[in-house]
């Protein structure tokens, strides 16, 4: 199934980084980011997450909620939320169907080698639970917290 926008986002329940589960339906009424990132404390994800965590005043504003969805466990995400003092959630997917569901695991290439792996994507969900936004593949992990903002702040306003 590819997402699309403008259409329902696939349904998930992930646990999150104290072990409580999280599903899709229980976020309904908020608008949601969902970022894909292949593996905690890596040079990427940490730009990415901390890129996310520098911006956290105005997306908590909006009234956005942010997860960060790897195949990492809860005590891995544990670690790295504490290390770079992250505020917002990270979800444990270790079989990977949710990330299939969202097309964020699949084949890449990666230094002219293909493999399958965590393809780094983000979707906004919207209060009525469809996909608003998606971009399927995110090229700068430092770059891309600021577009998310930018893109929540034209959606919400």
């Amino acid at each position: 199934m590819a997402i699309e926008e403008g259409k329902a986002a696939p349904a998930f329940t992930l646990t999150d980084t104290h072990g409580a589960k999280v599903a899709l339906r229980d976020l309904k009424g908020d608008w949601v980011v969902l970022y894909f990132y292949p593996r905690d404390d890596t040079p990427g994800c940490t730009k990415e997450a901390c890129g996310f965590r520098d911006l956290w005043k105005p997306i908590e504003k909006l009234g956005v909620r942010v997860y960060g969805v790897s195949p990492d466990d809860a005590a891995s995400h544990q670690k790295f939320t504490t290390k770079y003092k992250l505020p917002f959630g990270l979800l444990s997917d270790p079989s990977k169907k949710m990330m299939e569901k969202y097309d964020a695991f699949g084949e890449k290439t990666l230094y002219g080698k293909k493999s399958m792996g965590v393809i780094r994507s983000t979707v906004i969900i919207d209060p009525k639970g469809k996909v608003a936004k998606h971009w399927r593949r995110v090229a700068k992990a430092a770059d891309h917290p600021a577009k998310v903002l930018e893109a929540l702040q034209t959606l919400i306003a």
